[in-house]
């Protein structure tokens, strides 16, 4: 038993050293990631037979995990639950950021799909005016819609967001109204109203901005563009089946 035991620990081992080294290039690449997305990573990028438990057990051995600080957890109100869309192009978030350069600071304006989990368009400025969350919407629609969205043959699309001066500016809303977009508005204190949008602006700081310094406004607006069309085509969302949203899109509308 005593030498039984001894064999199945040196197959783990040696099972394990296989396995660490892609872990660890993955946690240096992606230092925000938990055990759940590297494991997705592993399963279905690297095509590796591993389970989640495994996964854990080898980033908290290796003090890999991502360490979490209690001071930075808000203190949430429940107003209410946000909208569940049904279908590409029904619901889509925008909300900005900024990120610091050298240059000075840059707003990044950034609109989603919920349904999808697909970026649809980001802008970013030196300033943050009602004209720059203007691009970034019409860059959504002319990559979702690309005959027009006047022409689609049904549009039920609403456009969620926060309660600030450019999405409630007159020139935003008239826009908007002009494109056959309904806007809604997260409620006061309400943590869900715009979480998938919140979400995604997490995963840009933590993939993308965090993780180098900025020499320049138009430095990180490359960069920004480079992100959108990588993540759209390679990021696994388990809230898709650990699809990538174009995969995704493009599957739902071949069945539909």
């Amino acid at each position: 038993m005593v030498r039984f035991i001894r064999c199945r620990s040196l197959a783990v081992a040696a099972r394990d050293a296989e396995v660490l080294p892609i872990i660890r290039k993955l946690k240096a690449e992606h230092p925000f990631w938990g055990y759940r997305r590297i494991w997705a990573y592993l399963s279905f990028v690297e095509r590796l037979v591993i389970n989640k438990k495994r996964v854990y057990r080898l980033l908290r051995e290796n003090d890999l995990l991502v360490k979490g600080d209690e001071r930075l957890k808000a203190k949430r109100v429940s107003n209410g639950s946000k909208p569940r869309p049904h279908k590409p192009n029904n619901w889509w978030g925008v909300d900005m950021t900024k990120v610091l350069t050298r240059e000075g600071w840059a707003y990044l304006v950034v609109v989603n799909d919920w349904f999808t989990k697909k970026i649809l368009g980001a802008f970013v400025a030196e300033r943050c005016r009602a004209a720059d969350w203007l691009e970034a919407v019409n860059q959504a629609v002319c990559r979702q819609f690309r005959q027009g969205i006047l022409e689609a043959e049904t549009l039920e699309l609403n456009l969620m967001s926060d309660n600030g001066s450019q999405p409630t500016s007159l020139t935003f809303m008239r826009e908007c109204r002009a494109l056959g977009v309904r806007q809604a508005f997260t409620a006061y204190a309400n943590p869900k109203g715009n979480a998938d949008t919140e979400r995604l602006m997490r995963t840009i700081k933590e993939e993308l901005c965090w993780l180098r310094e900025w020499a320049s406004v138009e430095e990180l607006a490359i960069e920004v563009e480079k992100f959108v069309e990588h993540f759209n085509a390679y990021y696994l969302h388990s809230a898709i089946g650990y699809k990538t949203p174009n995969a995704f899109e493009a599957k739902w509308f071949k069945n539909n």
